[in-house]
């Protein structure tokens, strides 16, 4: 049995989601700062080993459109650094947006402490991914 963490890869911050055993439930985990990269890939891989992960969901900002802008390609170009972890791709359009309404929602201060919300849309984006592969 394993879990799958999921990452919110932002310029300043990176949420971090994780699944139960059953693949069923996203938990958000923590957040951690961008830079220095080299720490939060140490951050990411030591928080993996942890947690007995097998798969790690990033979440891509594509365009409305469809297509990928450089959000995109700097999350893909951070997430080709993480080693021995099935890297898969999740489509997080809106999520942010989703993630400070849910925080309002659970009447959830957010405005002094960004990281809340990079939390939140990380497991925003592992609940998507967990729902499509049951």
């Amino acid at each position: 049995m394993y879990k799958v963490m999921a990452l919110d890869v932002g310029t300043k911050r990176i949420g971090i989601a994780l699944s139960d055993y059953l693949l069923v439930l996203a938990n958000g985990h923590s957040y951690i700062q961008r830079v220095p990269e080299d720490t939060a890939l140490e951050t990411i891989q030591k928080l993996a080993k942890e947690n007995n992960v097998q798969k790690i969901v990033v979440g891509i900002p594509y365009n409305m459109d469809g297509t990928k802008g450089s959000q995109a390609k700097d999350c893909e170009d951070f997430a080709s650094k993480i080693k021995n972890y099935e890297i898969i791709f999740e489509d997080e359009r809106l999520t942010s947006d989703t993630a400070e309404e849910n925080l309002r929602n659970k009447k959830i201060d957010f405005k002094k402490d960004k990281g809340l919300v990079d939390i939140e849309s990380a497991c925003i984006i592992l609940e998507q991914y967990l729902a499509r592969n049951k």
